[in-house]
């Protein structure tokens, strides 16, 4: 605990977990599409934008709270969706539940996570999402999202920027990522096609991801949710205002981590074009190399109702567990309250697009 307490700096938490957590995994966590590229730009666009500081304001008290979809949420940092996390503590999403609710965060837990959605629910006093990949089966689809709102799931986040994975180069290289023994507990039993005989850059399709799904599939999934639906992975502002008109409950700017396309946008270069098209009508979340409070300020200046972070709370569950999960949201909270502070924007509604200055 006193190690863990030395971290001043979510690089510190990514450097225990890199020592701790075995190569393959390691490389899958880090690893993105391509080149990565646009896993650099991710991080180094949100550095580019530079702070314009107001002065002389009374910072006594600095409120970090948000309200998102009727939650009243202590701060506006949320964990992304990130699968399998029992490769990376043994005790899984469960533990990254307990760190969340000891930093006041509310998670988007993933359909290809390692736990169910009623251990889930279990698992969260309280608010969370649920991240949904599509299934070819419509019917188990429908009744997935029907398990997750019956477990207490508030939301369902569908994630439309992946029919097809990525080129992981890391993760060819390593013969992909699955733990032994591992298979997700939320999705059939579907015995894998052998691609053998293919050549890694063949290998393209998830059978547990279905590439036939548009936008008649949104509609039809708002129809038969139960509880509010969002979208992960809008870069451009017509499917923004697309999504919008189709009755989403918000948009959430991200390129998946840059884990499928390289060179694409870095969201924080996507998130003003989406904020000014979709013009209030929903809440607009951003995710995409979020490392310091001054980056989760900057994204809420450019109109972003919350962050979501992703590869950081993976470093935290590994290196220290709930514990290291709750350490790094808090870290991240308290660089915000920071830069609030010396940024003259006591609240998060005075943090706005006068305090920025793009390079």
């Amino acid at each position: 605990m006193n190690e863990m307490n030395e971290a001043v700096r979510l690089a510190d938490f990514r450097r225990r977990a890199a020592d701790l957590l075995p190569d393959h995994v390691w490389n899958y966590v880090e690893g993105g599409a391509g080149d990565e590229h646009t896993v650099e730009r991710n991080v180094t666009s949100w550095q580019e934008i530079e702070l314009l500081p107001r002065v002389l304001v009374d910072a006594t008290t600095i409120d970090t709270g948000t309200e998102i979809l009727g939650h009243t949420l202590a701060h506006p940092i949320l964990l992304a969706p990130t699968a399998g996390h029992q490769m990376f503590h043994q005790g899984a999403e469960t533990t990254t539940l307990k760190g969340a609710t000891r930093a006041e965060a509310l998670a988007v837990m993933s359909t290809l996570g390692s736990t169910s959605v009623q251990e889930l629910g279990h698992a969260a006093p309280g608010p969370w999402w649920f991240q949904l990949y599509v299934q070819p089966d419509r019917d188990f689809t429908a009744e997935l999202v029907r398990r997750a709102a019956a477990a207490g799931a508030s939301a369902l986040v569908l994630t439309v920027d992946t029919p097809v994975l990525g080129a992981r180069d890391r993760d060819r290289r390593n013969g992909g990522h699955t733990v032994d023994g591992m298979s997700p507990p939320n999705l059939p039993v579907i015995e894998a096609p052998d691609l053998s005989h293919l050549p890694p850059h063949d290998r393209i399709y998830n059978p547990h991801i279905d590439p036939s799904v548009t936008w008649d599939t949104l509609d039809w999934l708002i129809d038969v949710s139960p509880i509010p639906v969002l979208v992960k992975g809008i870069v451009r502002a017509d499917d923004a205002h697309k999504a919008v008109d189709a009755g989403v409950a918000g948009v959430i700017v991200s390129n998946h981590g840059a884990r499928n396309l390289d060179t694409t946008v870095p969201t924080s270069r996507a998130l003003p074009r989406v904020v000014e098209s979709v013009d209030g009508g929903v809440p607009v979340l951003v995710d995409g190399g979020i490392r310091r409070g001054t980056d989760v300020a900057k994204a809420l200046c450019l109109g972003a109702d919350a962050v979501l972070i992703g590869r950081p709370v993976v470093w935290g569950l590994a290196a220290y567990g709930a514990d290291g999960v709750a350490h790094v949201i808090n870290m991240l909270r308290a660089e915000l309250a920071t830069a609030m502070a010396l940024l003259g924007a006591p609240t998060i509604q005075e943090l706005t697009t006068d305090l920025l200055e793009r390079r």
